[in-house]
């Protein structure tokens, strides 16, 4: 098994998209509230710091996190961090991360780990999972960047990311999800009407993730719910 290479690239853009951004926010900004219910700006940014690090761990052999305590603690603590401070531990988390990613043997890659909340993946999924939480919070920061500026490349992994995450989720009714390219993904539930939802792979991930009310997509067979949280 060989490394994920394109998702590490777009994972390696999206984190310098952020960085960038990240330049641009003084200790007042950062201090902001975001566009998460009670989180700040800061919180998202220690959060994406954290997370890193939780990868880094599960690449290692550890538990992601100590405890979910552990996890809420470390995020309330960090939040209030001058601006400085926080994008030097964004990008030092990072940069842990992607030396993890370098140093994986490449017969590791197709191994299963454990994750949050009972949930197991393959280590090759993880530059995916990373790139995702990367792109949807740099878009949660409110400063600026939406979901029609996520790349096409992004989008066409999230849709697949996303589905799979919601197959079979009790709050969900049967998706038949189509795409204008002619691709289709079933996800959703197992019980009510099937809903056909379709559009473009931005719209898509616009509402599988949360982020929209399902804005640019066509229903039929029922009315949009909202997505489940992540």
């Amino acid at each position: 098994m060989t490394k994920p290479t394109a998702d590490l690239t777009g994972l390696d853009e999206a984190t310098h998209r952020l960085l960038t951004a990240l330049d641009a926010l003084d200790d007042a900004a950062i201090a902001a509230p975001s566009r998460l219910s009670g989180w700040t700006r800061g919180h998202l940014t220690t959060h994406l710091a954290r997370n890193a690090d939780a990868l880094v761990n599960v690449l290692a052999g550890r538990p992601m996190y100590p405890s979910e305590d552990s996890r809420d603690t470390d995020i309330d603590r960090g939040a209030p961090r001058p601006a400085a401070e926080q994008r030097a531990d964004v990008r030092d988390s990072a940069q842990r991360l992607a030396g993890a990613f370098a140093a994986l043997p490449a017969d590791r890659w197709s191994t299963t780990a454990a994750l949050r909340n009972g949930v197991t993946d393959r280590l090759d999924s993880l530059p995916l999972r990373r790139w995702v939480e990367v792109e949807l919070h740099h878009i949660d920061l409110g400063i600026g960047r939406t979901v029609h500026d996520l790349p096409g490349a992004f989008t066409d992994r999230a849709v697949d990311y996303l589905t799979r995450r919601y197959e079979g989720h009790p709050a969900l009714p049967p998706l038949d999800l189509r795409a204008e390219d002619g691709r289709s993904w079933y996800s959703g539930g197992h019980d009510g009407t099937r809903l056909v939802v379709a559009g473009a792979p931005t719209a898509l991930v616009g509402w599988l993730s949360g982020r929209t009310t399902g804005s640019g997509l066509t229903v039929s067979g029922g009315t949009l719910p909202a997505a489940p949280a992540l």
